[in-house]
């Protein structure tokens, strides 16, 4: 979108239609201690041709071509032509929210199939329109357990993202909700730490694949959640869901995620997209938008915002979130995603990616520069320790061309030397060998 400047003679005719001869003069009620009095330190205008030539030259500074075999989080899955296609029509990246159902009816069933696709993938009865990132729908999955249950306190495990952990502690400031960590053992939760902190609480919050990537028994989570009266929130990685069995069918009442994989760039982070999920009991506690079918005065089938008597621009103080909008266009995207591959090419990109990652994890430890942290079953993430300076190691594949992993001690002293390691079903075993026989060559 370009920028258009008024032109002197449009400023002195809008200045005369408010009855004053300049600018000093429209801005004298301001204090003059609270006005600038110079010019400000600014380089001189560029032409348009000098500004794009400026521009072209920063971007070429950026790292492109990288490998990445980093993951936490954040993953580089490719992302078909048809994605960028569709959510760059104008009717959907200009849009606002859809409150007049009467012209957003593409917004709206937009929308609408992209809960129906969350509620296939995670086996839950409603889904919303999307939360901001995974973080958040953990957090707001935390505050709608405690409004559910009449409870308090919530016990979350310290094998969830060490980032929404963060988030959640942060929510967790307001008072409204105190946050209890269950300990992990060999990458996975502690179950037997886990019941003891469970009694009592409003909820009980794992993540499977975890943040090392490994498989949580969600089963028995869910089990100790129900058994305490909490309720089972469960973060599900929604492109393992293409190989693992729903967490509705273990036995969680909420499930929460990072849509970022589905078919959205990384983007140095972001932005994301939050899956919030729930059993229809939960539906009037949930967070965000929900857009409902219906049929219109004619009898013919149409979408609207339903159950907003929760949400802010109504309720209030009293709603059932802060979030009174949703990452609409990410939406989309994980929408036409998942249109575009099906259930089968789901399928086919886990268990790619998973095989991959096993193929680069026993390679790793082929070459004696990494042992193993832990003996659990992991899908297309793991941990690896490095037997070296991790920094050092990072920096010297970086110029080789490579993202060599996460190193978890950025997030806990407890992890120092840990190592992250992704691999999704673009990486080709060509990549692979190459980046090992690097790594080994430090």
């Amino acid at each position: 979108m370009r920028f258009v400047p008024v032109t002197c003679e449009q400023r002195e005719r809008m200045l005369a239609a408010i009855g004053v001869s300049s600018v000093d003069e429209l801005f004298a009620p301001i204090p003059a201690e609270a006005r600038l009095d110079r010019p400000i330190a600014l380089p001189d205008g560029l032409s348009e041709v000098e500004l794009a030539a400026e521009l072209e030259a920063m971007a070429h500074e950026n790292a492109t071509g990288l490998v990445s075999f980093a993951g936490a989080g954040c993953y580089d899955h490719y992302v078909p032509a048809i994605v960028d296609a569709v959510v760059s029509k104008p009717a959907f990246f200009t849009a606002y929210t859809p409150y007049q159902p009467e012209v957003s009816q593409g917004t709206l069933q937009a929308i609408y199939e992209y809960q129906s696709m969350v509620c296939a993938l995670t086996g839950m009865d409603v889904a919303n329109a999307s939360v901001y990132d995974g973080a958040t729908a953990l957090a707001e999955a935390a505050l709608m357990a405690a409004r559910v249950t009449k409870r308090h306190r919530v016990v979350v495990s310290e094998t969830v993202h060490p980032e929404w952990r963060e988030v959640l502690r942060t929510y967790a400031r307001g008072g409204t909700i105190e946050v209890v960590e269950a300990p992990f053992r060999d990458g996975v939760t502690d179950l037997d730490g886990l019941s003891e902190l469970a009694a009592g609480s409003a909820a009980v919050l794992v993540a499977s694949p975890n943040f090392f990537g490994c498989v949580e028994d969600v089963r028995a989570a869910c089990s100790i959640a129900h058994d305490a009266g909490a309720l089972a929130v469960v973060a599900a990685d929604p492109i393992m869901l293409g190989v693992m069995e729903a967490p509705g069918a273990l036995g969680a009442d909420i499930v929460v995620g990072e849509g970022q994989a589905l078919g959205n760039p990384m983007s140095f982070g972001g932005p994301g997209l939050g899956l919030f999920a729930a059993r229809s009991e939960f539906l009037r506690q949930m967070p965000g938008r929900i857009v409902g079918r219906t049929l219109d005065a004619e009898g013919k089938p149409g979408f609207v915002l339903t159950m907003q008597t929760r949400e802010q621009h109504i309720r209030r103080e009293k709603a059932t979130s802060n979030i009174c909008s949703n990452h609409s266009l990410n939406a989309l995207a994980a929408a036409v995603y998942l249109s575009a591959v099906g259930a089968r090419g789901l399928e086919g990109i886990a268990r790619a990616s998973i095989a991959k990652a096993h193929y680069l994890h026993d390679a790793l430890l082929a070459t004696g520069r990494f042992e193993p942290f832990s003996s659990a079953s992991f899908a297309r993430e793991f941990a690896l320790r490095y037997q070296g300076d991790v920094a050092a190691m990072q920096a010297a594949m970086l110029q080789r061309g490579y993202v060599a992993g996460v190193h978890a001690g950025r997030f806990d002293e407890r992890l120092s030397g840990v190592v992250l390691f992704a691999a999704t079903e673009k990486r080709t075993r060509a990549q692979i060998d190459s980046f090992v026989k690097e790594v080994a060559s430090l």
